[in-house]
C-alpha cells in the first residue's frame, strides 16, 4: 500500500505538468485552471482506484485514458450548457472533433511543454509570478512547495497565481513560440526561470533538505527541450545545461543515508558521475561557438574547474579571474562570496579577509561560514563567533548541523591544545 502511494506521488511529479500543458495546448490557457482541475481529479480517482485494486498494469496509459475521458466530458458538457442554457451572453468554447485530438505522445508532450515554458515567460507576466506559474504548470509543485520556496505563505502563492493567470487571460497570451527573430531575447527569461528551478533544487530551501534531485532532473529535462529544437539551440543554452550537468555530476558525492550534506572538500571523487561531466564537456564545447558570453559560460567554466579536485595556483588564477568578469556581468552576493575563496586560494589570507570584511553580508549565513574559515588558523574565537552568527540564520536543520559539527572541532581543537 504504501508503495503504491509513493508510486502515485512519484507519477504526479513526472506527469501532472505533462498533461496540463497537453490540454492547455489545444483548448487553450484561457482554461488552464480547468486543466488542472480536471487533471487533479484524475489523481484523486486514481488514489481511489489504485487504493482498492492496486496499481493497473500501465498507470500512465490509465492516467491519460481517465485524463481524456474527463476533458472531453467537460467541454462536451459545456458546450451544451453555453449552446442551450445561455445561447446569447455565453461565448462558445472552442471544442476540437473528438478525445483523440488530445494527443499523449512523447513528441506532443515535448512540444506542448516547450510552448507553455515562453507562454508563463512572457514578458507581460511579474517575474515572480513567472517562476510560480513554473513551479505549478510545469514542475508539478504543490502551493505549500511553492510557498516555502518564496519564503512565504500559501494564501500569497495562490493570489500571485491567481494574477498570473489573469493576465495570461487578459492579453489573450497564446501557447505558441514566439517569432523567428524575438526568440534568443525571450529565452533570457526561459533560462532564468530553468536556472533559478535547478539552483532551488541543488541547494534547496523546501522540505528542510539541500538536495532536491527531482527539481535538478526537471530543470535539465526543461534544458534539453530546448537544445532538441533548432530555433532555441543556442550557445547560451548549451552553456546552462553544460553548467547543470557539471552541478548534477556531484549528486551522489553530496549526501549519503547518514551524511546530508558532504562538502565539497570531503567529496568522495569516485562517486562523480564521469558520464555526466562528459556531457557538461559538450555542452561547453557547442557554447562557444557563438560570439556572447553569458553568466552562464563563465559559471559553467568554473563549475568545469571544480570537476577536477587537482588544486593548482593555474586553476585557482582562473577561477579568481572568471568570478571577477562574472561580477562585472551579473552581481550577487553568492557570487561575491565565492570570489573572495578563490582570492584567499591565490592571494592568501590575509587579503581575502580584508575584502570579506568590507562585503558585510550580514544576513547571510554563507558570509559567516566564509568568515568562520578564515579566521579558523589565525583566531579561534572570531572564527567560533562567526560560525555561531551562522548557525542563528541558517535556513535549514540540515545546514545547522553541519555548522554545529564545525564548532565542534573546533572546541576539539581547543581541548587538545589546552591538554
Amino acid at each position: 500500500m504504501e508503495e503504491d502511494q509513493e508510486s502515485l506521488k512519484y507519477l504526479f511529479q513526472q506527469e501532472f505538468s505533462k498533461m496540463v500543458a497537453v490540454i492547455s495546448g489545444l483548448y487553450g490557457l484561457q482554461h488552464i485552471e480547468i486543466a488542472e482541475d480536471i487533471v487533479s481529479e484524475t489523481f484523486l480517482l486514481a488514489a481511489e482506484n489504485w487504493g482498492l485494486k492496486g496499481l493497473p498494469p500501465n498507470p500512465t496509459a490509465w492516467l491519460y485514458v481517465v485524463a481524456k475521458q474527463k476533458t472531453l466530458y467537460y467541454f462536451r458538457r459545456n458546450k451544451i450548457f453555453q449552446n442551450k442554457i445561455l445561447p446569447e451572453i455565453a461565448p462558445k468554447t472552442e471544442d476540437p472533433e473528438g478525445s483523440e485530438e488530445l494527443n499523449f505522445s512523447e513528441e506532443n508532450i515535448k512540444d506542448s511543454q516547450l510552448r507553455m515554458l515562453f507562454a508563463i515567460c512572457n514578458p507581460a507576466i511579474a517575474s515572480e509570478a513567472q517562476i510560480g506559474l513554473a513551479l505549478r504548470i510545469l514542475c508539478g509543485f504543490g502551493i505549500d512547495e511553492i510557498a516555502e520556496a518564496f519564503l512565504t505563505n500559501k494564501e500569497t502563492v495562490n493570489k500571485r497565481l491567481f494574477r498570473a493567470k489573469e493576465k495570461l487571460r487578459a492579453e489573450k497570451i497564446k501557447m505558441e513560440l514566439p517569432p523567428e527573430k524575438e526568440i534568443p531575447a525571450r529565452l533570457d527569461n526561459v533560462l532564468h526561470i530553468i536556472y533559478l528551478l535547478f539552483t532551488e533544487g541543488y541547494y534547496s530551501k523546501t522540505q528542510d533538505r539541500i538536495l532536491r534531485k527531482d527539481l535538478c532532473l526537471e530543470a535539465l529535462r526543461l534544458g534539453v527541450t530546448l537544445a532538441e529544437y533548432e530555433k532555441t539551440n543556442l550557445p547560451k543554452t548549451n552553456a546552462l545545461l553544460a553548467l547543470m550537468c557539471f552541478h548534477a555530476s556531484r549528486f551522489h558525492a553530496r549526501q549519503t543515508d547518514t551524511d546530508p550534506m558532504i562538502l565539497y572538500e570531503e567529496q568522495d571523487e569516485s562517486l562523480w558521475d564521469q558520464d555526466l561531466i562528459r556531457q557538461g564537456i559538450h555542452f561547453l564545447d557547442l557554447s562557444v561557438q557563438g560570439k556572447e558570453i553569458s553568466s552562464y559560460h563563465l559559471e559553467a567554466r568554473i563549475a568545469y574547474w571544480h570537476c577536477n579536485k587537482q588544486d593548482t595556483p593555474e586553476k585557482w588564477e582562473e577561477i579568481l579571474d572568471l568570478y571577477n568578469r562574472l561580477l562585472l556581468i551579473n552581481y550577487s552576493p553568492s557570487v561575491a562570496l565565492n570570489r573572495i575563496f578563490a582570492l584567499y586560494k591565490v592571494r592568501g589570507r590575509g587579503i581575502a579577509l580584508a575584502e570579506a570584511e568590507v562585503l558585510r553580508l550580514e544576513n547571510n549565513h554563507f558570509y559567516y561560514l566564509l568568515l568562520g574559515e578564515l579566521y579558523k588558523e589565525v583566531d579561534e574565537e572570531r572564527s567560533r563567533s562567526n560560525l555561531k552568527a551562522a548557525y542563528s540564520l541558517a535556513k535549514t536543520q540540515t545546514e545547522r548541523q553541519g555548522i554545529q559539527e564545525k564548532l565542534f572541532l573546533l572546541d576539539e581543537a581547543r581541548d587538545k591544545k589546552g591538554k
